[in-house]
């Protein structure tokens, strides 16, 4: 069975319950679902597809300053405290197994805010060698510790059930 990877960095929550919601829809896929900080920076030779998400934070990925503004968002501990995805991205080997890879974010929907993660991991991948196999997803919060809007954990398991239909090598 073809194997998958899911790599989010989330504050609160959201990005790892869409990162949940990607895994169940990668049918065909044996899929891992691991937090940023746990990510391996070379990927192993049997992963087939990589799928990175994150939350947009100041129109990008986040950086220790907005990691430390999260974290005084909220009374519990964030998910991702440490290294976020665009640590890892800095130090994640070229791919020279041509895994192929997508990438989402999750952003608040207010008005229209430019900046997307997603967009951010999708450029650092393919400079990296992964061809995409989608463009990037966004999925909705309903504010900045969410939780998740409405239907978004259904449409991540549909965009991925479309990941695994074009992604085989």
């Amino acid at each position: 069975m073809a194997r998958a990877l899911v790599v989010y960095e989330s504050m609160f929550g959201n990005t790892r319950a869409v990162a949940e919601a990607v895994a169940q829809g990668l049918a065909g896929f044996d899929v891992e679902v691991v937090e940023v900080s746990q990510a391996p920076d070379t990927l192993p030779d049997e992963v087939e597809l990589l799928v990175v998400g994150a939350p947009t934070h100041a129109f990008s990925l986040s950086r220790p300053g907005t990691r430390a503004s999260a974290a005084e968002q909220t009374t519990g501990p964030l998910v991702s405290p440490g290294r976020g995805v665009r640590e890892w991205l800095d130090v994640l080997s070229h791919n020279a197994n041509r895994t192929v890879a997508t990438a989402f974010d999750t952003r608040v929907k207010v008005g229209i805010l430019p900046g997307s993660a997603a967009k951010v991991i999708a450029k650092r991948l393919r400079k990296l060698g992964f061809p995409l196999t989608t463009p990037p997803r966004t999925f909705w919060v309903t504010g900045t510790t969410g939780p998740l809007r409405e239907r978004q954990r259904d449409e991540a398991v549909e965009w991925a059930r479309g990941i695994t239909a074009g992604s085989r090598r």
